[in-house]
């Protein structure tokens, strides 16, 4: 008899476990270049996310800096090589389809763990604090255009640090690497729960692409669960005061 707890143990297994045959070997010239445009838009982008963050709320340069991050991220993504969508088991596991139904189901997963998570976090200043004032961006700037900025770089992060960045990177190291690497670039913000947040989605995203091969799951994922949290946690922390 199949279980609701059996049923999630196998989508779970099938998703971020099991890898998709394929074959991506950059020839030696390509993964050169690779490493070199990697690391390049690695350090601006870097820098353009520490200063956008560094912005009042409000301040109409936060727009244009998360844009020039998003363009930063995708432009350096296809300067380095190729990059590939990717695919995905389907529900018999006989035969591979778009990683895009198991990505929405994943991103929903991460987006209700963390919304639970929030419940808790609301009672702890300390951590809350960081948080409330990062959320500022959403509620002081226009709500449309920071949602519609919000997808748009998780697009872009993905295609750089799931693209390019992860075939840069060695394959036995390519889903740590990338994870750490991800969560380090928020450092530098100030606000621990955001760090927290991109070691799991960085983890989430970077074991689906090592399933998938391509960026299209790690995508979904992400705007999945990004955008959630945009629209829900502001009013949720609002209604746990």
């Amino acid at each position: 008899m199949i279980t609701p707890v059996a049923e999630l143990r196998a989508f779970l297994h099938a998703a971020l476990l099991r890898p998709v045959p394929r074959d991506q070997r950059d020839p030696d010239h390509v993964l050169r270049r690779r490493r070199i445009v990697a690391a390049i838009t690695l350090v601006i982008g870097a820098a353009l996310l520490w200063w956008s963050l560094q912005l009042e709320p409000g301040d109409p340069l936060f727009y244009l800096g998360t844009l020039a991050l998003a363009a930063t991220w995708v432009v350096g993504a296809f300067a380095s090589g190729p990059l590939h969508l990717g695919r995905a088991h389907t529900r018999d596991g006989t035969e591979y389809s778009g990683a895009v139904v198991q990505s929405l189901c994943l991103g929903l997963l991460l987006l209700a763990l963390f919304l639970a998570g929030a419940v808790i976090v609301a009672q702890i200043p300390f951590l809350s604090g960081p948080v409330e004032d990062l959320l500022d961006h959403a509620r002081y700037g226009w709500l449309p255009l920071v949602f519609l900025l919000t997808l748009v770089n998780g697009v872009a992060e993905e295609i750089y640090f799931r693209g390019a960045l992860y075939a840069a990177i060695p394959q036995r190291f390519t889903v740590a690497a990338t994870t750490i690497i991800y969560a380090l670039t928020t450092v530098a913000v100030g606000v621990p729960l955001l760090v927290l947040a991109a070691v799991c989605l960085g983890l989430v995203c970077g074991l689906q692409r090592r399933v998938t091969g391509g960026v299209l799951g790690p995508i979904i994922t992400h705007i999945t669960w990004s955008g959630g949290m945009l629209l829900l946690l502001p009013p949720l922390l609002q209604i746990l005061r």
